[in-house]
């Protein structure tokens, strides 16, 4: 394999700051061959993705006033980062741990904002201590049995049930043809009606662009992961064929932490403008979101127009 950029070569993997690798996985790229510091550079360095991605989302819940719930949603958001930057520097089973339990708490938190939303408090309580009891089995089974597929497998499952929950809801609340169905609770006139099923019309549109993009990150990162997983060797010859810096674009773990990262933001976003179309405020808030591909949503309060009269 020939390649004619500017390069140099891959250093040799050497012994590293943090010892023995005690993780139940080791990923496709090579073991301390930048810094002694971090195992795996490419796979640490990705997760800052993760780390901007959080401070953005924090950023927006503390300047616009959203529920707590998406704070520490977010908050749990960064966690993911932390452990896994943890993870990837150290290769020790304590920060594998940090990392992977840290997706499914975060996850758990989404699947509480959605399904205890106008319930009474015993049944908040009722909800809190079954997830709490769910968080704890998948904690001590795992740890029981070191599978990683176990992990892989729950957290598939809680952000399945995020997903089409809050697909369930924004259909019900937002298309005008099932909140017919439903009758309105108030009356209103004809004019401010089809003002409201353009809004909310335009509102589920927008969603379901998120979902897409959210999707599409998904999907795209776990093809792009099981691609390294399977071709690790050939990828590794091809890696140090090319040479620095450019090697560094087949790291394919990286790469799902780069889309995995911007999916579980969309996601996020996307639960707090549908907390406030539960809620009937859909026209305090608006989505800022400028342009689909160079830039990230944020659900911010609305302009409000003012006239002067006479």
């Amino acid at each position: 394999m020939h390649f004619y950029l500017p390069s140099f070569p891959y250093p040799p993997s050497g012994e590293g700051y943090w010892g023995a690798a005690t993780s139940t996985i080791n990923w496709c790229e090579e073991d301390y061959y930048a810094t002694i510091y971090s195992a795996e550079i490419v796979n640490t360095l990705t997760n800052l993705m993760f780390v901007f991605l959080a401070w953005k989302g924090i950023s927006s819940c503390i300047r616009y006033g959203h529920e707590r719930v998406f704070l520490i949603g977010f908050l749990g958001y960064l966690s993911i980062a932390i452990g896994s930057i943890c993870f990837h520097s150290s290769l020790k089973y304590s920060m594998q741990l940090l990392d992977e339990l840290s997706m499914i708490y975060s996850t758990c938190i989404m699947v509480y904002a959605l399904f205890s939303y106008r319930q009474s408090t015993q049944a908040c309580i009722a909800l809190f201590l079954a997830l709490l009891f769910l968080a704890m089995f998948i904690t001590g089974y795992y740890y029981y049995i070191k599978n990683p597929v176990f992990h892989q497998r729950m957290f598939a499952l809680l952000t399945a049930v995020v997903t089409f929950r809050s697909m369930w809801i924004m259909e019900s609340v937002l298309r005008p043809s099932r909140r017919a169905k439903r009758g309105g609770a108030a009356s209103v006139s004809d004019a401010e009606q089809a003002r409201i099923d353009r809004r909310d019309a335009q509102i589920l549109k927008t969603m379901w662009t998120m979902i897409a993009c959210g999707l599409s990150g998904m999907a795209i990162g776990f093809l792009i992961w099981r691609l390294d997983t399977v071709f690790c060797g050939t990828l590794r010859r091809w890696r140090r064929d090319i040479g620095l810096p450019w090697g560094i674009l087949l790291e394919g773990h990286g790469w799902w932490h780069i889309f995995t990262g911007i999916a579980g933001y969309f996601n996020l976003t996307r639960l707090i403008w549908l907390r406030y179309c539960l809620e009937g405020k859909q026209d305090d808030v608006q989505l800022a979101w400028p342009s689909l591909f160079t830039s990230m949503p944020v659900v911010v309060r609305a302009e409000r127009k003012t006239t002067k009269s006479n």
